[in-house]
């Protein structure tokens, strides 16, 4: 009978080891995945592989320095009689210099474009960091609000993939005239191709960028693109950032792959985004001198 007694004791207490291996792992995962994921999210380069002048347009060369004293870089680029500012964050690859091709259309739309480097990107100071990339962001904005002297209600915010959930994350602190998200997602942890892992992921690195629960309590208009062909961010994240969105909200399909898409949509890109910046901001005509 002691013998029996004695085995069935045995069982809870391998459970019980189990579940705190389980607990140790979890924890192991949590203090080594927290600090590396600065460098899954973000992959910059640091040279300039041209300027705007490559394709013709006038820029200033801008260094900004942030509260916790990283100085930036970034580009200025002004277009004649523009109707409105937009404030660019760079997907998570590259740097400024290969932005050009976007910086060229909203140019020639009317807007005149400010663009930064995050830290560690391009001639950018210090090193990559989620919680520094929201600091920077507000380091861009105060510099057109402040030192440009530029009001909110002429600035239209725009993020291209993690520049979107950059650009979402600043929405919790100002308050722009428009907002537009391309080929972005509803949160970090759902960009795991596995759904049923998404909690584990989410307890593993935290709730990291839940642009989501920002879209939830939307003031602004917003504009939304997304292509099916997107390999990098799955389309239904895109679905799922606009399906959350309050207020007024457009959603745009385009075609192609992640990085080309908006060119090779180009016959509907670009009407869509001037019909968003005539609603918002006025015509535009270009001057003759600039055709």
């Amino acid at each position: 009978m002691n013998t029996v007694s004695e085995g069935h004791a045995a069982a809870p207490a391998k459970k019980g080891h189990s579940v705190l291996w389980l607990v140790f792992l979890l924890v192991v995962l949590v203090f080594s995945i927290r600090p590396l994921l600065p460098w899954i999210v973000f992959r910059p380069t640091r040279e300039h592989v041209r300027t705007p002048e490559a394709y013709g347009l006038e820029f200033e060369d801008v260094t900004l320095v942030t509260s916790d004293g990283v100085k930036l870089s970034g580009w200025y680029v002004p277009a004649p009689e523009a109707r409105g500012t937009l404030l660019f964050f760079h997907g998570n690859a590259g740097n400024i210099s290969h932005r050009l091709d976007s910086i060229e259309i909203f140019h020639y739309l009317g807007l005149s474009v400010f663009i930064v480097d995050y830290r560690g990107y391009g001639k950018s100071e210090g090193r990559r960091s989620i919680p520094g990339v929201t600091e920077d962001a507000l380091s861009a904005w105060r510099y057109l609000t402040e030192e440009r002297g530029i009001s909110p209600d002429d600035i239209v915010m725009f993020g291209r993939s993690v520049g979107g959930a950059i650009a979402m994350q600043l929405m919790r602190y100002v308050t722009p005239r428009a907002l537009i998200l391309e080929s972005t997602f509803s949160s970090l942890p759902e960009m795991i191709r596995v759904p049923f892992l998404v909690p584990a992921v989410r307890f593993i690195i935290g709730d990291v960028f839940n642009s989501a629960e920002i879209a939830s309590e939307l003031t602004v208009p917003a504009l939304f693109f997304h292509s099916p062909d997107d390999g990098n961010v799955p389309y239904r994240l895109g679905r799922r950032l606009y399906e959350a969105a309050a207020g007024e909200k457009t959603f745009v399909e385009i075609s192609g792959g992640h990085n080309e898409g908006f060119l090779e949509s180009i016959d509907v890109y670009r009407p869509a985004l001037d019909e968003f910046f005539t609603k918002h901001f006025g015509s535009y005509s270009r001057p003759r001198s600039d055709r």
